[in-house]
């Protein structure tokens, strides 16, 4: 006890003498106007306003100090946006200056940052790993190319669903639809399964993807202290680094059985991971083959939980407002017809569906905050100037609620997207789950294919009710915060044989 009480004498001594320095430093620097915002305490600031769910704390803040606002986050000046006019100054007019990254500490474990195509700065690396995403694992070809995966995938889906109503027995869908994902994923870059429903790696894979958004998530005083770097105060980094270890492992063994095959002489571009393979083959500076399994845990990390926990926050509202499913349901019967199979083609007819997972993606964001940004020099807006270094967050999560913008922010109501001509791909602000700008995700294009077939077909199929006939308006919508949004209570349904 005298030894730990000691060190905190230390640390508060220490980080005491720093913030006097820096704050010597920075009164003998020309001053700027920044945004406006709540008060900073001595050396911590704003750090104890942030909550546990800091999109929900951020956005009342955004409510007093209006939607560009200053936080002083320990010794990291934070840019808070929280309009779409002001999304849209970040991450389209000034978007150069806006482009890279404010890398948190966790996701240094193993160095990943330094490979990574979503933490690394802008660069020759990073432009051509952008372009291999869109060229060859993101482009319209390679995905309607492998439209029989995500149908096959769909099907398995359905059929566990089948079995499960057959039992009389509740379905969690949020784990139902993370395996099919991921699964959509390992065959589309490995040709195989990684996991099959029963199995009890599921628990354990699911668990290794959530603690990493979690703990990537959590407030690091790292991050507010960068002094503390070295030492991990909280031990995210360390303990992040064994959840990226167990993904890089099983990649890496991936990567090392195809070049095996490679070697023996029976090489045939088949599937994602060849063709990865080939493209480091004949130009390593494209894409050096080092790099592989962190792009890889990117892409599975992201398509895996972003896709499954929108699915289940989309199942979630729809039984929670059993008008809007119905709806959903007559639009289905009346496109598709009953007892077929949704297709990809379909979705284009279904408007109604289109406009469930657009209000979905309004309430729920997959994440709150995007990722966050870093300015690489001061930029001037609406008379206040972001500094240079400066940490910038776009809370989609209160843009999405903004009574400015929508009528009856919280409430689910998927007919205001009826006839309204905005979509996700980043050029309408009011609605950006996955970013705008250079940065915007990747994987978008993917999502846009599994989500609505993925929806559609689970309540085209079936008929659904809640488990243990609760009531819809008691159903738990709290959600648990990290670097995406999931659901604090797991969302069981029982299917009905229609």
């Amino acid at each position: 006890m005298v030894s730990l009480t000691f060190l905190l004498w230390v640390l508060l001594s220490w980080l005491t003498i720093y913030f006097l320095l820096s704050s010597l430093k920075k009164s003998k620097s020309s001053p700027k106007k920044l945004p406006p915002g709540p008060f900073p305490l001595p050396i911590f600031g704003n750090l104890f306003e942030l909550g546990s769910k800091p999109h929900k704390s951020l956005a009342k803040l955004a409510h007093k100090h209006g939607p560009l606002m200053t936080l002083q986050l320990g010794q990291v000046t934070t840019i808070v946006i929280s309009s779409a006019e002001m999304a849209k100054q970040v991450l389209q007019v000034n978007d150069i200056s806006f482009t890279n990254r404010n890398v948190l500490d966790a996701v240094c474990a193993l160095n990943h940052h330094k490979a990574s195509i979503i933490w690394m700065p802008v660069s020759a690396t990073w432009r051509n790993m952008r372009k291999i995403c869109n060229s060859h694992i993101f482009s319209k070809y390679r995905l309607d190319s492998t439209h029989h995966l995500r149908r096959t995938k769909v099907e398995e889906l359905l059929a566990y669903v089948q079995s499960c109503c057959q039992a009389g027995v509740a379905v969690d869908i949020g784990q139902a639809t993370f395996i099919t994902n991921l699964n959509l994923l390992s065959n589309t870059f490995f040709s195989v399964d990684l996991l099959q429903p029963g199995s009890d790696k599921i628990h354990e894979f699911k668990e290794t993807v959530w603690n990493i958004m979690v703990e990537v998530g959590k407030p690091n005083f790292a991050d507010y202290f960068p002094m503390l770097k070295r030492i991990d105060p909280q031990a995210i980094r360390k303990h992040t680094a064994i959840h990226f270890k167990k993904l890089m492992d099983l990649f890496n063994t991936m990567i090392n059985q195809r070049l095996l095959a490679i070697k023996s002489g029976s090489f045939e571009i088949k599937d994602v991971l060849d063709e990865l393979l080939n493209i480091s083959y004949e130009n390593g500076e494209e894409l050096e083959q080092s790099y592989l399994p962190n792009l890889l845990l990117d892409l599975f990390l992201a398509g895996a939980d972003t896709i499954s926990s929108t699915l289940e926050w989309a199942m979630a509202e729809l039984l929670r407002n059993p008008d809007k499913l119905t709806k959903a349901k007559e639009e289905l019967e009346q496109v598709i017809g009953r007892g077929n199979l949704v297709q990809e083609g379909d979705i284009e007819r279904l408007s109604y569906l289109q406009s469930i997972i657009k209000e979905t993606f309004r309430l729920h964001p997959p994440a709150p905050f995007l990722v966050p940004r870093k300015v690489n020099a001061d930029v001037e807006l609406c008379g206040f100037t972001v500094p240079k270094d400066a940490q910038v967050l776009v809370n989609a999560w209160a843009i999405g609620r903004d009574q400015n913008l929508w009528e009856n922010p919280h409430s689910f109501e998927p007919e205001r997207f009826l006839g309204l001509e905005m979509n996700v791909k980043g050029r309408d602000f009011e609605l950006i789950p996955f970013g705008a700008g250079r940065r915007i995700c990747p994987g978008m294009p993917l999502a846009m294919r599994m989500l609505p077939l993925m929806l559609s077909s689970l309540i085209h199929s079936f008929n659904w009710k809640l488990e243990n006939e609760d009531k819809p308006e008691n159903m738990n919508m709290d959600d648990n915060f990290g670097i995406t949004l999931r659901k604090a209570k797991s969302f069981l349904a029982v299917p009905i044989q229609l």
